[in-house]
């Protein structure tokens, strides 16, 4: 069997040259079993007809293994004649036919050092590909960041707006004086929640000692 690896044929019929030889190999020699089978019937339906034979099964299964031997021997010098013949006439591609996939390369031609600063280059533009897809998408997550915030500014703004209208219904011209002065006696409040809270100390002390 031919180690060639015909690799421009393998491209153009689709399969390696030699497993096409392998199968016709095998099946010239899966027939020639069968028909060493069907000699071997045939031979003993007559020698069963002739009265007072003396060949036995046995013996005639022996004569058709050493016949298969020396058909098989036979068969392999001539198929390895036409195995080389098929191999070079029929599914050899001439090294100056070009297939018409490959016509770009006789257009434009390349050597190999061409080819790899091509391929450096394109595995440049993917990385840089990769690295702009990344920081596109952490823009697109900080855009998202800003959207929440920005719908939370705008609540507290509302919310304030809400503020200087009620301030402005009960007669409170300003809305940073009105904040001021709600700051101070949220301050007097905590200050008087905080005596209070002492005193009730004080007094839960006085129960218990009494």
């Amino acid at each position: 069997m031919s180690v060639d690896p015909m690799a421009y044929e393998t491209q153009f019929f689709g399969f390696t040259p030699q497993t096409c030889m392998l199968r016709i190999y095998i099946a010239f020699q899966d027939y020639l079993f069968e028909m060493m089978l069907v000699v071997e019937g045939v031979m003993l339906k007559k020698l069963d007809g002739i009265p007072g034979c003396q060949v036995s099964p046995s013996q005639i299964r022996k004569c058709t293994e050493k016949f298969l031997l020396f058909m098989k021997e036979h068969f392999d010098k001539l198929f390895a004649k036409m195995e080389e013949m098929l191999l070079q006439l029929v599914l050899n591609i001439p090294k100056n036919v070009l297939l018409p996939e490959d016509r770009a390369q006789e257009q434009y031609p390349y050597s190999k050092e061409e080819f790899q600063a091509l391929q450096d280059e394109l595995q440049e533009l993917q990385q840089r590909c990769r690295a702009e897809a990344a920081v596109g998408q952490a823009l697109r997550a900080e855009l998202e960041e800003q959207k929440v915030v920005k719908a939370e500014l705008e609540k507290i703004l509302q919310c304030f707006d809400g503020l200087e209208s009620i301030c402005r219904e009960h007669g409170a011209g300003n809305f940073k004086e009105s904040f001021a002065l709600l700051t101070q006696n949220s301050k007097k409040l905590q200050g008087v929640l905080k005596d209070v809270e002492e005193k009730s100390k004080k007094m839960k002390q006085h129960d218990q000692s009494m």
